[in-house]
């Protein structure tokens, strides 16, 4: 008697970090992607094609679709800020040249208040150097905000902007080119023309009263 049949195998491809919904934490997970096989007595023999995909927690056994990825871990924000940051810094004071000695001090205690605690003026220096010499400026921002603004509410956001802004403002009122970059890291967060507005107008004032 022949027994033959088609059995999906699951194999493990590829594994990383995510936030599992069950346990409530993060979690390391394995990205599992299924195969058809054809068996003949209950052994696979012929490959016939891919199943589906789907990660499952190393810790629970719990499987997700792959949507589960898009998720943040609480891992993720705390490494996106200061990027963010340090990258919003350094365009505003490219977009002034450089910027002057008030500027670049408030740049680096923003830097400083969004995660790194010990970025000093040669961190500075180094980033502007590699800033101006860099052949994608901008697309080096876009990645650095558009992966922060993934992972932060509006609130947050306008706090952000808040704080380009003011450094922009340490040494005077903002330049026309100070001011597209901060509409351009407005832009980048998600945030619409008017909430940039409110934000840019507000911020202004603080600074005159």
């Amino acid at each position: 008697m022949i027994i033959f049949g088609w059995r999906v195998m699951w194999k493990s491809v590829g594994r990383g970090m995510f936030r599992c919904q069950r346990c409530g934490a993060d979690r390391p997970f394995n990205h599992m992607v299924g195969r058809r096989w054809f068996t003949l007595f209950f052994v696979p023999l012929i490959p016939l094609g891919q199943t589906g995909q789907h990660v499952r927690c190393q810790a629970c056994g719990t499987r997700y679709r792959m949507e589960a990825l898009n998720v943040p871990t609480s891992a993720q924000p705390q490494v996106a800020l200061p990027t963010g940051m340090r990258a919003a810094a350094v365009a505003v004071l490219r977009a002034a040249g450089g910027g002057s000695e008030l500027s670049r001090r408030r740049a680096i205690d923003a830097i400083r208040a969004a995660g790194l605690a010990d970025y000093q003026a040669p961190a500075l220096d180094a980033d502007l150097s590699a800033s101006f010499m860099s052949q994608q400026p901008g697309q080096d921002l876009a990645r650095a905000l558009n992966a922060l603004a993934a992972q932060i509410a509006v609130p947050a956001k306008e706090w952000f902007l808040a704080e380009t802004v003011r450094i922009g403002l340490a040494d005077g009122p903002l330049t026309d080119d100070e001011r597209r970059m901060v509409h351009e890291i407005a832009a980048q967060l998600g945030m619409t023309q008017a909430q940039a507005y409110g934000v840019i107008s507000v911020t202004e004032q603080a600074a005159r009263a």
